[in-house]
């Protein structure tokens, strides 16, 4: 049984790397980092500001939130649940008040009829 020699053919002894796992591995681990983001949530926050000779001409405030559903109704953020395009509950609300609103005006219609018409 013959042993490279260093430096042959063979080319120098190689040491597993962290990065070097296989590809399921690196799948793992970028499963586990997105799980624990979901779970605890990130929030990156900017502001940027263009000024001439000290006015302010404009101001962008940007601000990300990177969670899961759970974890934003924990922290009080829901606004997809009452927008109508996103959220199949808001849109029956909607048409809900929109009922209540066509309701409300007959009603103010019969009052003023009545208002109108000399009582007997």
């Amino acid at each position: 049984m013959t042993h490279p020699a260093a430096g042959g053919l063979a080319g120098p002894p190689r040491f597993p790397s962290p990065y070097d796992q296989g590809p399921g591995a690196q799948t793992a681990n970028l499963a586990d980092i997105l799980e624990r983001v979901l779970d605890k949530g990130v929030v990156i926050a900017g502001d940027i500001r263009i000024n001439l000779l000290d006015i302010e001409l404009l101001t962008i405030k940007l601000r990300l939130l990177v969670a899961s559903v759970d974890k934003a109704k924990e922290m009080g953020i829901d606004w997809w649940e009452h927008d109508p395009s996103l959220s199949s509950r808001a849109a029956r609300t909607e048409r809900s008040l929109a009922d209540e609103n066509e309701r409300l005006r007959a009603e103010i219609a019969a009052l003023k009829a009545a208002e109108r018409s000399p009582e007997p």
